[in-house]
């Protein structure tokens, strides 16, 4: 894989000299799949548009009643990424028929290197984009994320949910994680504001980022395209009924077991804590997909 992050050189408020983040654009594409919330990818999109990081592109999936690309709060936002140097695609892709193909047509339109999955309701740090791109470059692994945290529980800690952390020491390797065995767990770590409180109980002085162990990360994940391809991306979804939950699950299951994933701490991504729309969560992709694989 050609690195998505250009020099190789240390990215971050902690450590990093100014010079990191220049040079050639991030050979990164930026997935942004969205349905009825304007206000909200507006949000998204300014943060993108914030970013240290240059030149990468934004595609956005839109499953709106109306256009989102009509909204005067989302034009501008678009308006002010191409200002700032980041090419950007809107693409009505109506009806919706599950988050699992929403993500494979995103999928189906990246070219670059490295893909970011986004969701529509999440504010990145002005560093996110290049912490994400440097640490895929340096671990070498099949995707590499944050995952998001809600302030409004920044003091809500829990120790309880906190225990199943470890830290990746040297080579993220591959993987095997199975609903029911010991690395199930780690899904906890991503509830409420824990990211915030595991990289404040783990902090490591003059490093911008470090990697642990994850059962899956929702929402802020970037994967190594051709790898994420070759392991089926999100093509699974015909299998799974149409009103589903869990697709990126699926994803990193079947991309973790054959070349690993890390999360990464602290955390760069905020939720800004909206309702879900995906309200029916019955049906679970690893239920149609991952329990019918051979063991």
């Amino acid at each position: 894989m050609a690195q998505p992050w250009p020099d190789g050189r240390d990215v971050g408020p902690a450590g990093a000299s100014n010079g990191a983040f220049g040079g050639a654009a991030l050979d990164v594409d930026v997935l942004v799949p969205t349905k009825d919330r304007p206000a909200a990818l507006a949000v998204t999109l300014t943060g993108l548009a914030a970013q240290t990081a240059p030149g990468f592109r934004v595609i956005v999936s839109d499953q709106s009643a109306t256009p989102v690309a009509d909204e005067p709060i989302v034009a501008a936002a678009i308006r002010i990424l191409r200002h700032h140097g980041h090419p950007v695609q809107v693409h009505r892709h109506v009806p919706p028929r599950g988050m699992a193909e929403q993500r494979a047509f995103l999928l189906s339109k990246a070219e670059r290197s490295a893909v970011l999955f986004l969701d529509d309701d999440v504010w990145l740090d002005v560093h996110g984009v290049a912490v994400l791109a440097h640490a895929l470059a340096t671990l070498r692994c099949g995707f590499v994320g944050f995952a998001v945290q809600g302030l409004s529980y920044r003091d809500d800690v829990r120790p309880h949910e906190l225990a199943p952390y470890e830290e990746w020491r040297g080579r993220v390797r591959p993987e095997r994680v199975r609903r029911g065995g010991p690395a199930w767990a780690r899904h906890l770590l991503h509830n409420a504001a824990n990211p915030l409180h595991l990289a404040h109980r783990h902090r490591r002085r003059g490093r911008a980022w470090w990697p642990y162990k994850v059962a899956w990360i929702g929402a802020c994940v970037l994967y190594d395209r051709r790898r994420l391809v070759e392991c089926g991306g999100f093509d699974f979804w015909p299998a799974v009924p149409p009103r589903h939950a869990g697709e990126d699950v699926v994803a990193q299951l079947r991309l973790m077991e054959r070349y690993g994933g890390a999360g990464l701490l602290p955390s760069r991504a905020y939720h800004l804590e909206l309702p879900t729309t995906i309200r029916d969560r019955d049906a679970e992709c690893y239920d149609y997909v991952i329990a019918d694989e051979a063991p």
